[in-house]
C-alpha cells in the first residue's frame, strides 16, 4: 500500500506512482474496488489530482494493463543476461548469439506467469481490454512485447501467415493455463474445511459429483510445468523453417 502524506502536505503524484497504487489496491481488495475516490484515498490526496494522469475509470484500467505489461517487460529485461549466459552454456544459442526463438518464447512464458501470480485480480482485465481497443490504442509496454515476439519469429525465418499462427497459439496457451489453473475464488476465506471454503457444497452431490471431487484438485498441480510442456508441445507442432528462411529473417 502507498503511504498517504501527513495532512496539509500536498502529495507529489506522477502517472507511474498512481497506476502503482492502482495495481496495489487491485491486488488487497480487487478490481471492484478500484475507483477513482478510493485510489486518491489510498494516495492521500484529493480526487480531483487523479484526473491530470488518467481521464476516468475506463483509462485507469487501461492503466492496469500497462502497469502488468511494463513490469513483464521489466522481468525480462531484468532476467536476459543470466538466462543468456545459462543458454549459452546448454548450446540453446542461434547462429547470431540469441536465444532460439523456442527458448526466447519460453522466457517470455515465464515472465508473463510470474507477473499474473503476482497480480491475480488483474488478469482479467489483462485478457480481455485489450480485445476492446484497436492494436494502435494498445499501451505502449504491450506494443512493445507484442513487436518483440513478432520479431524473433521473424528473425527465425518464418513467413508471415506461419508467425501470426504461433504468436495467436502462444498468447491463448499464456493466458489459458492463467485464466484456468492458477487461481480459484474462495466464497468463505475463513473456512477450514475446502469444501465449504471453496463453495462446493452448494452443488448437489448428485448432479455435479465430478465438479465436488476435482475442483479442489484445481489449486495442487504445478502450474510452471504444465505450462512449460503444453508449450512444448504446442510448439512442437511447429517445423522448423529452413535455413534460407533464417538467413532471409536476419536480414529483416
Amino acid at each position: 500500500m502507498v503511504e498517504r502524506e501527513s495532512p496539509g502536505k500536498r502529495r507529489r503524484l506522477n502517472r507511474r506512482l498512481v497506476l502503482t497504487a492502482a495495481v496495489a489496491l487491485v491486488d488487497r481488495d480487487g478490481l471492484a474496488a478500484l475507483t477513482m475516490r478510493r485510489l486518491a484515498t489510498e494516495l492521500g490526496v484529493e480526487p480531483m489530482a487523479i484526473y491530470r494522469y488518467t481521464a476516468g475509470k475506463q483509462e485507469l484500467v487501461d492503466g492496469l494493463v500497462e502497469a502488468f505489461f511494463a513490469e513483464v517487460n521489466n522481468r525480462l529485461r531484468a532476467s536476459s543476461e543470466e538466462l543468456r549466459d545459462l543458454a549459452e552454456e546448454a548450446g540453446r544459442l542461434g547462429q547470431a548469439g540469441e536465444l532460439s526463438w523456442r527458448a526466447e518464447l519460453h522466457r517470455i512464458a515465464l515472465a508473463f506467469r510470474a507477473e499474473g501470480r503476482a497480480h491475480p485480480g488483474i488478469l482479467p482485465v489483462v485478457a480481455t481490454r485489450p480485445l476492446a481497443v484497436p492494436v494502435a490504442r494498445h499501451p505502449a509496454p504491450l506494443l512493445q512485447l507484442t513487436e518483440h515476439i513478432l520479431a524473433v519469429l521473424g528473425r527465425a525465418g518464418f513467413d508471415d501467415p506461419t508467425t501470426l499462427t504461433i504468436y495467436r497459439a502462444f498468447v491463448a496457451w499464456n493466458l489459458g493455463c492463467l485464466l484456468v489453473g492458477e487461481r480459484q475464488v474462495v466464497d468463505d476465506p475463513d473456512e477450514p474445511d475446502l469444501l465449504l471454503r471453496l463453495g462446493l457444497h452448494r452443488l448437489p452431490a448428485a448432479d455435479y459429483p465430478r465438479l465436488r471431487a476435482l475442483v479442489p484438485r484445481l489449486a495442487d498441480h504445478d502450474g510452471e510445468g504444465e505450462l512449460v510442456e503444453g508449450l512444448d508441445s504446442l510448439l512442437g507442432r511447429v517445423p522448423e523453417p529452413p535455413l534460407d528462411a533464417f538467413y532471409d529473417g536476419r536480414a529483416r
